[in-house]
């Protein structure tokens, strides 16, 4: 085991958050958590891995270590021989089989974390495997020009378009697993090559992807998937700000619905942290402390501001997740949250000239 990483500070931001209401989310995570280790997005309702992933890093930036590595260890148990998941499980059954090469890349982003926070070399070393066979499902679903096609089906078939989210995921899962890789001596250059080729389509090239720019997740999420950092990182942020943040609810899901969502805002947040924004990111978590439940920490998913209702109705884990996760990025308590902030640095442009772009 390497040596452990430099003692956390305490998870709390001052005005927004304390760490007793941190911790009380943290619990409401540990009782939805299945006896196997799974985490639905609510007691007794379905899962998808990357939502699985966003609750366990979650549970480990809280503290709650055992529980996060019984979430990890329950995943590689359940992978596919081809490294996918199904798109979503209950129980541990199958509610949809076409797999998704975001949630397959996401458990290198989790493991990494883990490592970053806790220094547990040997889990990471038991976790390669499943993390490897992950990576590799994604780019099984790269085009020729490097982006990743959005799903394969049940039948084998890969999909037809790509998703700018999904591949701002993807590329920031490409990125962990070569650090992980690099970190337990498995060394994987052609993760960064394919992350590389991948991180300039998501940071210049928006029309290579299926347009689903009312979304605010692919208005932010090239950063903080680690695509686009610094200066361009900032103007991208501010070009969109009035299309989708709400001063004092949080932001909108898509842009032209009256609704906000707690857990883009909260990536939001995260994407803020990483390029040294935390001003207008504490506030934004501070916004959305309507859709706390303060009974147990929990929070509603969105509220419909034109009805003044909370909706849908429920409480799902992977929000209260996404705010725990925002307040580590924002705070810096835990090493982890280098796994969000950290720099990987400027992709090459054009890195294979298969887009057009001048070198």
């Amino acid at each position: 085991m390497s040596p452990a990483p430099a003692p956390a500070t305490v998870l709390e931001v001052p005005g927004v958050l304390t760490a007793d209401q941190i911790e009380r989310s943290a619990r409401y995570l540990l009782a939805s958590q299945e006896p196997g280790g799974a985490l639905p997005w609510f007691p007794g309702g379905h899962l998808d891995v990357w939502d699985h992933v966003e609750c366990a890093m979650a549970l480990t930036a809280a503290g709650h270590h055992g529980a996060a590595r019984r979430a990890y260890t329950w995943l590689a148990g359940v992978q596919h021989a081809d490294g996918s998941w199904p798109a979503k499980m209950r129980q541990g059954r199958t509610a949809a089989d076409h797999r998704e090469p975001n949630h397959a890349a996401y458990p290198a982003v989790g493991v990494w974390h883990h490592f970053l926070a806790t220094g547990d070399t040997a889990f990471a070393e038991r976790m390669w495997p499943a993390v490897a066979a992950g990576a590799e499902f994604a780019l099984g679903l790269a085009t020729e020009r490097g982006e990743i096609l959005w799903a394969r089906g049940a039948d084998g078939s890969p999909g037809d378009h790509a998703l700018l989210t999904g591949c701002a995921s993807v590329h920031h899962g490409l990125r962990c697993a070569a650090a992980l890789g690099a970190r337990l001596g498995r060394d994987r250059p052609g993760l960064r090559a394919a992350a590389d080729r991948l991180g300039h389509l998501v940071a210049e090239h928006d029309e290579v992807f299926a347009d689903r720019s009312r979304f605010s997740m692919d208005w932010y999420y090239p950063v903080l998937g680690g695509a686009l950092r610094g200066t361009a990182a900032r103007k991208r942020l501010d070009e969109r700000w009035d299309t989708f943040v709400v001063p004092g609810l949080g932001i909108r899901c898509v842009s032209d619905q009256p609704w906000v969502t707690g857990a883009e805002t909260s990536e939001l947040v995260l994407a803020l942290a990483a390029v040294g924004d935390t001003e207008r990111g504490t506030r934004l978590l501070a916004d959305i402390a309507h859709l706390r439940d303060p009974d147990d920490g929990a929070y509603w998913t969105g509220y419909q501001f034109a009805e003044r209702v909370n909706w849908p109705v429920e409480r799902s884990t992977w929000t209260a997740a996404a705010v725990i996760l925002a307040a580590d990025a924002l705070t810096g308590a835990t090493p982890g949250a280098r796994a969000f902030t950290a720099d990987w640095g400027e992709p090459p442009a054009d890195p294979r000239g298969l887009c057009g772009c001048p070198f």
